[in-house]
């Protein structure tokens, strides 16, 4: 009889496809590896098989034990799968722009999940970090596989994925290409690669714009589980020969066409990897044959990237082409003013009523950098009206830090939204940031929406 033992036994051996729809007008020949087909539906099934295997064979996992991990949701998963089998607990720890249905994969594989901030540094007592090393600390006969750190993450592309890619090229792949998260698989796999071929295979990486491998500071983005604002141990700089620097916009979009053009259902990290594949095909000659690693399902993103109303929102989609869009809008205002303007947290309480009295508005954005910034810098916003009643209270001073007196963010709205939309929105707050491709592009108010639409009706 054909059959395996158990799902653990599934891991590894995934297919390669050919793309045939978004390689329009490229010569050379891209494959996709599809990772997928692992029974925890990533790459992250082979690091974590392999992680708890070297982790028992040391002591450093008894039975009984527990495993804490800060994982974007794939490698809790495959850690999951495992535990199952072999009888321990699991705890993971996951930066809040990890989706929903993530979450609550692994909750569905019998794990616990805590959630803590994206946007704060990795030192931060509330980061993911940090909170996964305390609780490590705290839980009686913890184990952290730290796939940050951990040699058995790469290995474990040396040993299968790039044996892989190998043979089932026959030896004639010439460009491989992923996404850099912790670096285990480019540099494991890639490592392989390059020795196997005696250098021949170029080896490239996908990161997003912000993360510290394409020369970023670790500022945040949208796409998920890939990217970087330190330098993992498991990342290997030799082996990477070019690094290609790619926006959640392209990465998104790519997605998407890779679901409705090539029958793949993929996360947003194989939409970067693949417009990086693109871009390495299109400069190759006809004879390359180019494969890029994606690494995970879209399954888990099915209420962010292929949600039409969160695209919208976040500036992505225009949802209605037929009237006025909430960018038509902010293009309205010309140059009255700065397109965002703004105050920091460390400012003082003084610069802000200065700014206010500057430009006549009531309301400010707390912004964590000078523009262009992403919506994870948003720290937050300044009212007029709260600043003032705290100030003829005594529960502020003019010398005060902004950060001391700030509320919640302001409201965010698409740019490619209906102005309806923003008439809505603001039928509740003074003012709202406008997203256009995820990013902050300005602040809308109700007398922005006024002057719009007297100057379309005189």
């Amino acid at each position: 009889m054909g059959y395996y033992d158990n799902v653990v036994d599934l891991i590894g051996n995934t297919p390669l496809v050919r793309l045939r729809n978004v390689t329009a007008g490229i010569p050379a020949t891209v494959l996709a590896k599809v990772e997928y087909f692992n029974p925890g539906g990533s790459v992250k099934d082979r690091i974590a098989l392999r992680m708890v295997d070297a982790a028992e064979k040391a002591g450093l996992l008894a039975p009984g034990g527990t495993i804490v991990e800060p994982t974007s949701g794939n490698t809790g998963v495959g850690l999951a799968l495992v535990a199952q089998l072999r009888g321990y607990r699991c705890v993971f720890v996951c930066p809040d722009k990890v989706s929903e249905d993530k979450q609550n994969v692994l909750r569905a594989y019998g794990a616990e999940v805590v959630v803590c901030p994206t946007a704060v540094a990795p030192e931060d007592p509330r980061s993911y970090y940090t909170v996964s090393d305390r609780l490590a600390r705290e839980i009686p006969g913890a184990w952290k596989p730290d796939q940050y750190s951990n040699p058995n993450n790469p290995q474990s592309h040396y040993e299968s994925t790039g044996p892989e890619l190998w043979a089932q090229t026959e030896g004639k792949i010439t460009h491989f290409v992923a996404g850099v998260g912790t670096g285990g698989t480019i540099s494991g796999a890639g490592r392989y690669l390059k020795e196997v071929s005696n250098g021949r295979v170029r080896i490239v990486g996908a990161d997003p714009e912000g993360s510290v491998y394409s020369g970023g500071t670790g500022r945040p983005y949208l796409v998920e589980g890939v990217g970087e604002d330190f330098w993992p141990q498991t990342y290997d700089r030799g082996v990477c020969d070019e690094i290609v620097k790619v926006s959640d916009k392209e990465s998104f979009e790519l997605t998407r066409r890779l679901a409705r053009e090539e029958g793949l259902l993929v996360g947003g990290s194989c939409g970067m990897a693949a417009a990086a594949a693109l871009r390495v095909a299109r400069a190759a000659g006809p004879d390359a044959l180019v494969v890029v690693l994606l690494p995970d399902t879209g399954r888990g993103y099915l209420s962010k990237i292929f949600n039409d109303d969160w695209m919208a929102r976040y500036g992505f989609l225009t949802t209605d082409a037929s009237g006025a869009t909430v960018g038509d809008v902010l293009a309205g205002k010309g140059g009255r003013m700065p397109e965002m303007v703004h105050v920091h947290p460390s400012e003082p309480v003084r610069d802000a009523i200065d700014i206010m009295r500057e430009y006549g508005v009531s309301q400010l954005p707390v912004l964590k950098a000078e523009p262009p910034v992403v919506t994870g810098e948003v720290a937050g916003s300044i009212a007029e009206k709260d600043l003032l009643d705290a100030l003829f209270t005594g529960q502020a001073h003019l010398h005060d830090s902004i950060e001391k007196h700030m509320g919640p963010p302001l409201p965010m709205i698409g740019g490619g939204q209906p102005v309806g939309e923003a008439v809505a929105l603001l039928e509740k707050s003074d003012a709202a940031v406008v997203l256009v491709d995820g990013k902050p592009a300005g602040v809308l108010t109700r007398q922005d929406l006024l002057g719009f639409v007297g100057a379309r009706h005189p």
